[in-house]
């Protein structure tokens, strides 16, 4: 596999707790209840305005003070972006063996771009990446498949592995017609047999061989 690209939220870090608190403080500053922890990771994966949108109609909150309501809750995230956010266990080790192995690494994630780069630099994985796109990078966002193409022709790779946790992920790499890995305990919301055709793993000391099958079955 010449490249393997990341989502972040889900995937990588297990970032629900921070979001959930930005979230909740949002709706605090409206005057608002707080929300579970649950039912704030049901609305995680297409990005924050969308993410800010579900929580609003769940509350039959007028959508007019969207964009205010949006605003907030960056505003509350930029200010502890890792507080209560954890990596994944082995994610470090295992992105570190990739890039030993000569693969190059990518980032593709509907989180906004300054965000994503402030977790980056919060677990010192951001020297890993060669190219990072977020969800306000580009007009559009996952599941629109030209954010994965902006990372694909920015690392050059004429191999590509995708790997996600969600729905969202999945429909990306089907866009954007490359092989997609499943992380199974990340933020998905339907069974395995919804992701057809995905390499699913549920611990990451079992990716690099994954890939290596992958690259082998490829030639």
């Amino acid at each position: 596999m010449r490249a393997v690209i990341f989502d972040l939220d889900g995937t990588l870090i297990d970032s629900a707790p921070d979001i959930h608190a930005s979230i909740n403080l949002m709706l605090a500053d409206f005057g608002y209840d707080a929300l579970d922890l649950k039912t704030v990771t049901s609305f995680i994966g297409n990005g924050l305005p969308t993410l800010v949108e579900r929580t609003m109609r769940h509350l039959s909150i007028d959508l007019s003070c969207h964009a205010e309501m949006t605003q907030a809750a960056l505003a509350h995230y930029n200010v502890n972006t890792a507080g209560l956010t954890t990596l994944y266990a082995d994610v470090l080790p295992v992105l570190t063996a990739l890039r030993q192995n000569g693969h190059k690494l990518g980032l593709c994630t509907n989180k906004p771009f300054e965000p994503a780069q402030s977790v980056l630099r919060e677990f010192q994985m951001g020297h890993l990446f060669d190219h990072v796109v977020g969800g306000d990078s580009l007009p559009t966002r996952k599941p629109d498949p030209d954010m994965l193409r902006a990372v694909i022709n920015a690392l050059g790779a004429d191999r590509v592995l995708y790997v996600g946790d969600s729905e969202v992920d999945y429909e990306t790499a089907q866009n954007a017609g490359v092989p997609f890995a499943l992380f199974t305990q990340g933020y998905r919301k339907h069974s395995l047999d919804y992701f057809k055709n995905a390499l699913c793993f549920d611990k990451y000391e079992r990716l690099p061989t994954l890939i290596q099958n992958l690259n082998e079955q490829h030639g």
